[in-house]
């Protein structure tokens, strides 16, 4: 008498049907489906508006910057004598990295917050994917994301350079800068994905306390000057982020190194304390 052995089938990822179904092979694939829209708005969204103040830059005089408060020149509003100077302060320095801030704290406290809170991660790991795994897979489509919001703002700052007068940055520096805003907003997207794996709160306090933590800490980095403590902003991201000014010095392999090694941290911390904990409670 023979047997047959039955071939292992795979388990669909549950909410998967229709066309969902052909990108439910991994949860890394489902996560991309499930927020293609909400990746590409916030990329075409950051990208436009980051070419729109870029392209003001010809319309800048010294004058104009003249009349910028003392208390704002740490937010690198104090130079329009450059196109770097300029796009240091005005895009990549005041509203490029808030916007980062808020994709990667709106994000990643859907990663993991929002399933536990309506009751479906249980149902995600009730199917063979460990909380680890699950975690990781969530952790990289919200990378891919921050990865597509940086190169829509690099191919933004790459269309408008002739128009607006921006020859004097090399598309290596605009790359550089680009490549330290997609690990801003995946460190931020790490910290609430991380937040929300340990503590197994609800998707608005993590939002909220990401959110928090990115605002006060950019508030540092631009006011430390003025209370004559510019060594603080060492320890904020942001000073990792533009610091070493990529748009006149290029790729600064010790920064973009400090920002992942933070993205490893809070992540190895999310995942070890998920693996210890009761869901839901």
């Amino acid at each position: 008498m023979t047997t047959t052995r039955p071939e292992a089938t795979a388990t669909a990822i549950p909410g998967a049907s229709g066309l969902a179904r052909a990108f439910s092979g991994s949860m890394f694939t489902k996560t991309l489906y499930d927020n293609r829209r909400i990746f590409t708005v916030w990329a075409l969204a950051t990208g436009l508006l980051a070419a729109m103040y870029g392209s003001f830059y010809p319309q800048i005089s010294a004058d104009s910057m003249a009349s910028v408060p003392q208390a704002m020149e740490g937010f690198g509003l104090n130079d329009a004598s450059s196109a770097a100077g300029y796009l240091q302060g005005a895009v990549f320095g005041l509203l490029v990295p808030l916007l980062a801030t808020f994709y990667g704290a709106a994000t990643g406290a859907r990663m993991i917050s929002a399933d536990e809170e309506s009751g479906y991660l249980d149902l995600l790991l009730a199917h063979p994917i460990g909380r680890t795994r699950l975690l990781l897979h969530r952790l990289a489509a919200l990378t891919v994301g921050a990865v597509a919001i940086a190169a829509v703002v690099l191919a933004a700052m790459l269309a408008i350079r002739s128009s607006a007068e921006l020859h004097s940055i090399s598309p290596a520096n605009f790359a550089a800068q680009a490549l330290n805003l997609a690990l801003l907003a995946t460190m931020f997207g790490a910290l609430a994905t991380g937040l929300g794996a340990a503590t197994g709160h609800s998707r608005p306090t993590v939002f909220g306390i990401t959110a928090g933590l990115g605002v006060a800490a950019y508030a540092l980095h631009g006011f430390a000057p003025q209370i004559g403590a510019d060594w603080l902003r060492k320890l904020t991201p942001y000073h990792y982020y533009i610091g070493g000014q990529p748009l006149n010095n290029g790729l600064q392999i010790v920064d973009a190194a400090v920002l992942t090694g933070a993205v490893i941290i809070v992540t190895a911390a999310g995942a070890w304390r998920l693996n210890r904990r009761d869901l839901g409670r």
